[in-house]
């Protein structure tokens, strides 16, 4: 049967509460490979391994378990190797480098921050920031709403005023949040959010980011601030 891997971490200090169980269905127990002062955390791999919302939660509870005993490199979901063996002559391999990154990610973990528009404010916002578009919005009104052209340009430019806005408050967020942070990565962009930033902080200094992101949301009420955390360390763990 292949292996399934969660994680590395330093031999000396891993330690699994008893009876930690995994993916698969039924879940499988997770044990530990240990290899030149290095530990792999594994569990057996489910013959048909798919992303399903519970293998995605066990794979990150696992990590979670682990990472409250000792700093632990995560893997991806889906990590798989043929076997035992096959780990642990990784372990063997890179043991200087995963050891580098061990001693790095030390006492660390990461919160993940996507930020949005509460849309009614940023409207306003926008439209308390341009006098021609407030000249526009009066005259439609007056008009019974203006010509179908009309509203096409005044939607247009609330469009540019929004687009305009998102780039100063994402640089707003990068600017007050990561210098509280040893190191950040950009996450993926998407249509739902305009700032997604991942940042690696020290768990002492946990509490002052988390203060910083409340008062910016009280002093910025446009911004819908979304932060997941504290997370393994995941966008920090080189390939």
């Amino acid at each position: 049967m292949s292996t399934y891997v969660y994680g590395i971490a330093r031999g000396e200090r891993t330690g699994l509460p008893e009876g930690l169980t995994g993916i698969g269905d039924p879940p499988l127990p997770v044990r530990i490979l240990d290899e030149n002062g290095l530990s792999a955390v594994v569990s057996d791999c489910p013959e048909r391994l798919r992303p399903k919302r519970r293998d995605l939660l066990a794979h990150q509870q696992v990590l979670s378990e682990v990472g409250r005993r000792a700093a632990v490199l995560p893997m991806r979901f889906g990590s798989v190797s043929d076997s035992d063996d096959k780990v642990r002559a990784v372990l063997a391999e890179h043991r200087d480098r995963y050891h580098e990154q061990l001693e790095r990610l030390t006492g660390r973990v990461e919160y993940n921050i996507k930020a949005v528009h509460r849309e009614d404010v940023v409207l306003h916002l926008v439209l308390a920031d341009n006098a021609e578009l407030r000249t526009l919005a009066e005259a439609n009104r007056a008009a019974g709403g203006g010509t179908y052209e009309q509203r096409l340009r005044f939607g247009e430019m609330i469009a540019n005023g929004v687009r305009e806005r998102e780039a100063r408050d994402a640089h707003l967020v990068e600017a007050t949040l990561t210098p509280l942070a040893e190191d950040c990565r950009p996450g993926p962009e998407s249509a739902g959010w305009f700032v997604n930033l991942s940042l690696l902080v020290p768990e002492a200094s946990a509490e002052h980011l988390l203060t910083a992101i409340g008062r910016l949301q009280e002093a910025q009420p446009q911004l819908d601030l979304k932060v997941n955390g504290p997370l393994p360390p995941y966008s920090f763990v080189t390939a």
